[in-house]
């Protein structure tokens, strides 16, 4: 499994972006798909996850209100839609795949493949 995330950029304090990951190699009817994201210093955060086969999606408490992950099964494609992006936010943002656990979405050893991280910058 190949994921190749874009999107990321520089936003004011109150603006938008929507991420992409790009995911290529094999099938993923029993996937999740995830969103990561590190800032300098602090360790790797959950961000959103989404349920190949059933669109169902689960945030963070960090992106909850804000953030809406999504997919388009055609594009073999994930989204993470950022609203009212705040300094915080600013981070790299990564994306990661693997068989849909029974629990633990939010855990990152719980996702085998990953793609290289887009940067968010949110200035104030």
């Amino acid at each position: 499994v190949q994921l190749q995330a874009s999107g990321g950029g520089l936003v004011q304090a109150g603006g938008s972006l929507r991420l992409s990951c790009a995911v290529s190699g094999r099938t993923f009817s029993s996937y999740v798909m995830g969103w990561f994201r590190q800032a300098p210093g602090k360790e790797r955060e959950f961000v959103a996850a989404i349920s190949w086969s059933d669109d169902s999606p689960y945030y963070g408490d960090s992106a909850k209100g804000r953030f809406t992950i999504s997919r388009d099964i055609a594009k073999n494609t994930v989204y993470l839609q950022m609203n009212s992006l705040k300094p915080e936010d600013t981070a790299l943002y990564y994306c990661a795949a693997d068989v849909h656990p029974d629990y633990g979405l939010q855990y990152e050893a719980n996702y085998r493949y990953w793609g290289q991280g887009t940067q968010v910058t949110v200035s104030s």
